[in-house]
């Protein structure tokens, strides 16, 4: 198979500050919606952060960057993809002048990066990093005024560091915002009370706010490059079945509705249409109309963990979504622990279906494998994981790149999920492992924090040191 990965590809790996930095109430820092989430984004949460929520110390990256970047380097990746943690910069979101602290912290790690020749791909609000005060006291994305919040650190950051990131990211994970309002988009109001109007003016109130933020932010440096990602998945037919063909079609089109926004900078006729058979009431201004259409993203961003399939529902009709991604089983796939479907196949099937509806450059900013993992000794007596599991995944993950970069795609970019252990944002633990990097962590909270590489380790490592070239051998 012939190698299509462009020399400046950025392979790389990735994180996020509150899984991985802990520190969560230092050097100024104010507590987030993910300090008050000690379990799954699903759980209830608690009033005020609480002891036992690992994810206010994390693994320690905060105080041991310098270290972990060492070996991301020794990993041979070319980005790294993380967040700025919001609330070490403005720790209420509400303050008129940044957390020095905050700031400095960001450079120093930016610089160390760059010193390794590590491109860093910045998320500016990851989910789960909204600040607490913005969520219970403005209700989060459900109130317009916190788009202004959001631009105001916006500005602060792209200012600070116009000469050190290249590759910034809006949000994360946008498109799910509905499913976890309280994590995705700082909405504190009870959840049974969130009808369709509040629904589609939260997703509104991001698409407005990722637009003026590229407006502010090209005015800074005219040569940043932005996106926002949103998760992505084909969508297969249950059957033959013509009509399970047109639910698949409609679950995509709901999918991929935020992106369409991002690109096209405007609404697409069917949503426009949904709003007013459903008697959808939101605030959409001419100037946010003016704001989307003229600032879009220069490539299209998402995570990608497997695939969906859709089912008409004969009782209810179309208009039912019987599908939940994986929640009706596919049979030519395999499935890991959490019940997710491994699909490396689907990911040829997305990359090429949105470059035709796009025709952006894309970059895969989430794939990944999780498997629950214990330290073992290899033939030299080392601790290590030998996850052969994790290797042929993302081989073959590579390889379907591979061949839609063929089919011609154009693909910028690939940061799996994840560089190294820590706490998963799906269930509060460190039980779920994605690294290739193990950190001694448990879910009770004891460990040494020490860092062991895992097979896979070095494999990533030949594979990007060989350009590529190792996959096809």
């Amino acid at each position: 198979m012939k190698n299509n990965f462009p020399k400046d590809f950025l392979i790389g790996s990735a994180a996020a500050a509150y899984h991985n930095e802990g520190a969560w109430d230092k050097d100024g820092k104010g507590p987030s919606v993910a300090d008050v989430l000690p379990h799954s984004p699903y759980d209830p949460r608690t009033k005020e952060p609480e002891d036992g929520n690992l994810k206010h110390d994390a693994v320690d990256f905060y105080n041991r960057y310098k270290e972990d970047i060492k070996l991301f380097s020794e990993l041979g990746i070319r980005a790294y993809r993380t967040s700025i943690a919001r609330t070490r910069i403005y720790p209420k979101g509400i303050e008129d002048k940044p957390n020095e602290l905050g700031l400095k912290f960001y450079d120093d790690l930016f610089d160390e990066l760059l010193k390794y020749n590590i491109q860093p791909v910045i998320t500016i609000t990851h989910t789960g990093e909204m600040p607490l005060y913005l969520a219970d006291n403005y209700n989060g994305f459900a109130n317009r005024k916190v788009i202004d919040f959001y631009l105001k650190y916006v500005k602060t950051v792209a200012e600070r560091y116009k000469n050190k990131v290249k590759y910034w990211l809006t949000f994360n994970e946008v498109n799910i915002s509905a499913k976890q309002p309280f994590f995705q988009a700082g909405v504190s109001q009870d959840s049974n009370t969130i009808d369709k109007s509040v629904e589609a003016q939260i997703y509104h109130n991001m698409l407005v706010a990722n637009a003026k933020a590229i407006k502010i932010m090209k005015q800074i440096n005219p040569n940043f490059m932005i996106g926002c990602t949103t998760v992505q998945s084909p969508m297969y037919p249950y059957s033959m079945n013509p009509y399970d063909t047109l639910k698949a079609f409609f679950d995509f089109r709901k999918l991929v509705f935020n992106s369409d926004v991002h690109v096209f900078g405007e609404y697409p006729s069917w949503k426009l249409k949904e709003f007013k058979d459903n008697n959808i009431k939101i605030e959409i201004t001419d100037e946010d109309k003016k704001v989307l259409k003229e600032n879009t993203v220069d490539f299209v961003a998402y995570s990608y963990y497997g695939s969906g399939v859709s089912k008409y529902d004969t009782e209810s009709g179309l208009e039912k979504d019987v599908n939940k991604l994986s929640g009706i089983k596919n049979d030519f796939l395999e499935y890991n622990e959490w019940g997710w479907p491994m699909d490396p196949k689907g990911l040829r099937v997305i990359l090429n279906f949105l470059w035709d509806r796009y025709k952006l450059p894309q970059f895969i900013t989430e794939n990944g494998f999780s498997k629950l993992e214990e330290l073992q000794k290899d033939e030299n007596g080392e601790l290590t994981v030998n996850d052969d599991y994790r290797i042929s995944s993302l081989k073959e993950h590579l390889i379907e790149i591979n061949k839609a970069i063929g089919d011609g795609v154009k693909v910028i970019g690939y940061t799996n999920w994840a560089v190294e252990d820590f706490v998963s944002g799906s269930t509060g633990t460190m039980r779920k492992r994605w690294g290739f990097i193990y950190i001694d962590r448990n879910d009770d909270g004891s460990g040494s924090l020490k860092r062991y590489k895992k097979k896979s380790f070095k494999w990533y490592s030949d594979v990007i040191r060989s350009n590529m070239d190792k996959l096809f051998k």
